[in-house]
C-alpha cells in the first residue's frame, strides 16, 4: 500500500489546506482512500504522487482539464484521459498556428511600408490623405483598387466598420477605416486568409503601426512557449504517475 500519510502531510507538502486535500479525494483528483477502524482517512505516497500530477497538469492545462484527466485515470478509463490530454495540446497548437499567421501578415505589412491606422507613415512620413469628412464607398473602392461589393463583403466579415449617414444611410469611411481597407486589399492580394487578417486589424486599431503590434505579439509568442513547456511538464508528471499505477501503454496493448 506504500507509506502511510495523513491529510495534513499531503497538504503541507503541497502548500494547500487539509480541506482541499479532502475535496480532491471527493472530486476524483486523488484516488479513493481507505479508512481506519476509527474512521480516519489513510493516505499513501500514491496519493502524494497523484497530487503532484494533478497540480502539474493544472498548471499547464487548467483545473477543469486536469480534473477530467485525473478522474478518468482513477476510473480506469485511460483512453479518455489521453484523448483529453491530446485535445488540450492540439488547442495550443491551433493557437500557435493562428499567431504564426498573424505574425506573417504583420511582416507583410512591414515589408510593404504600409501606413499605420493613425495616419502617419511607418517612419514618420505622412500617410495618404483620404479627406476629413469621410469617403463614400465608391471613393474608397477606387482608392484601394477593388469593387464596392468587395468592401461590403469585408464589412460583413467584420473587417471594416464604416459609419452610416443618418439622413441617407450611405456608408462613410473615416480616414482610419479607409487606410484599413488599403491594408485588407494588400493582404488579400497576398492570399492571406480572413482568419489572419481580422486579428491584425483588431490589433492595428489599438496598437497603431505594424511594427509596434509585431513587438506586442512577440510577447504573446513567448507566453505561448512558456505555456507549451508547462503543459509538457504536466504530461511528464502524468506519465510518471501512470507508471506508478502500472497503467502503461504496454499493458493497454496486451489487453487488446
Amino acid at each position: 500500500m506504500g507509506e502511510r500519510l495523513r491529510a495534513v502531510d499531503l497538504a503541507r507538502a503541497a502548500g494547500i489546506s487539509t480541506q482541499q486535500v479532502r475535496n480532491y479525494v471527493e472530486t476524483g483528483l486523488l484516488p479513493p482512500v481507505e479508512r481506519t477502524d476509527a474512521g480516519y482517512r489513510v493516505f499513501t505516497d500514491v496519493h502524494a504522487d497523484a497530487l503532484t500530477a494533478a497540480r502539474a497538469l493544472a498548471a499547464g492545462h487548467g483545473w477543469p482539464t486536469a480534473g477530467t484527466i485525473m478522474r478518468a485515470v482513477h476510473g480506469d478509463d485511460l483512453e479518455t484521459a489521453l484523448a483529453v490530454l491530446d485535445a488540450s495540446h492540439a488547442e495550443l497548437h491551433r493557437e500557435r498556428g493562428e499567431l504564426a499567421e498573424v505574425l506573417g501578415v504583420l511582416d507583410t505589412l512591414i515589408t510593404q511600408d504600409t501606413p499605420p491606422v493613425d495616419g502617419g507613415g511607418p517612419r514618420g512620413e505622412e500617410g495618404p490623405r483620404f479627406g476629413e469628412g469621410g469617403l463614400r464607398i465608391g471613393e474608397v473602392a477606387d482608392a484601394v483598387g477593388v469593387r464596392t461589393p468587395v468592401l461590403r463583403l469585408w464589412e460583413a466579415r467584420g473587417l471594416l466598420r464604416p459609419l452610416r449617414e443618418k439622413s441617407t444611410g450611405y456608408r462613410r469611411y473615416s480616414a482610419s477605416e479607409a487606410r484599413l481597407a488599403q491594408v485588407v486589399a494588400l493582404l488579400r492580394r497576398g492570399d492571406h486568409p480572413f482568419s489572419a487578417i481580422g486579428p491584425v486589424l483588431t490589433e492595428l486599431r489599438t496598437g497603431g503601426s505594424p511594427e509596434r503590434v509585431r513587438t506586442e505579439l512577440a510577447g504573446r509568442e513567448r507566453e505561448l512557449h512558456r505555456r507549451s513547456l508547462t503543459r509538457l511538464r504536466g504530461s511528464a508528471a502524468l506519465d510518471a504517475y501512470l507508471e506508478r499505477l502500472g497503467k502503461t501503454m504496454r499493458q493497454i496493448s496486451s489487453a487488446q
